[in-house]
């Protein structure tokens, strides 16, 4: 009996949906493991029997499901483990990737002065006619992870704007130089920027989940970061325990 003779037995299941279980079965018996190129299109049809319109609706719903990763030109590749972040923890992204003992690289987009944006303005006890901006993209295993886009205080951090970023992240900076009183925390379900879509390689319609933050001194507002994730392949996570 062939394999799509096995799969038709369960009828009461549609075939694609059988298929994408097929190929989670491989997954996660470490058949094909993360960053393997999956067969393609055609090469599935062979193995399988089903039509290419059914082996297309499986791939392609298991990539909007980010256990999938196509990338264009060179095929479709088993995706990374849905990654989990401490929810209110203020952490380094480099040390957390490295927890799971796999490659945190990062690329620099701007590290510059600016005028106050008015949204932040609002947030600071003192005054301060321009902060540092940072914009960098994290990979994890060489695939987009986040996009930080940070506001530093001059005045409270005036070493940021010196930092040598290739050797350490920001957040590793901040945590290791600038104590901390507070920290504010709001999280998003957001369609991203067609910047954004790019830099994190989003399918289409897919959303970006963004942790927004602004961490103080007293009343002083040290910095304020977005952090934007990969909808698909990113989750935060906590544990609360209750004061008995």
């Amino acid at each position: 009996m062939n394999i799509i003779s096995e799969l038709s037995i369960n009828r009461t299941v549609p075939l694609y949906q059988q298929i994408k279980d097929l190929i989670l079965s491989r997954i996660q018996n470490g058949e094909w493991q993360v960053g393997d190129r999956v067969p393609t299109e055609h090469a599935l049809v062979a193995e399988l029997g089903a039509s290419r319109m059914t082996i297309n609706r499986a791939l392609r719903e298991l990539t909007q499901e980010g256990v999938l990763v196509r990338r264009q030109g060179s095929g479709t590749f088993v995706g990374p483990s849905k990654l989990e972040s401490g929810l209110l923890e203020i952490r380094n992204i480099a040390d957390d990737i490295a927890s799971r003992g796999n490659s945190h690289s990062a690329e620099l987009l701007r590290l510059e002065e600016v005028p106050v944006p008015k949204p932040i303005a609002r947030l600071m006890a003192r005054h301060e006619d321009c902060l540092f901006h940072c914009l960098m993209l994290h990979s994890e295993n060489d695939i987009p992870l986040q996009l930080e886009d940070r506001y530093v205080s001059p005045a409270l951090v005036p070493d940021f704007i010196k930092q040598d970023f290739s050797t350490e992240t920001p957040s590793g900076f901040l945590i290791r130089t600038t104590p901390y009183s507070r920290a504010d925390h709001r999280i998003s379900a957001d369609m991203p920027t067609a910047d954004q879509r790019r830099l994190l390689r989003l399918q289409e319609g897919e959303a970006v989940l963004t942790l927004e933050r602004h961490t103080f001194i007293g009343e002083d507002m040290i910095t304020t970061v977005r952090l934007f994730h990969p909808g698909s392949r990113f989750a935060f996570g906590g544990t609360f325990i209750a004061d008995r």
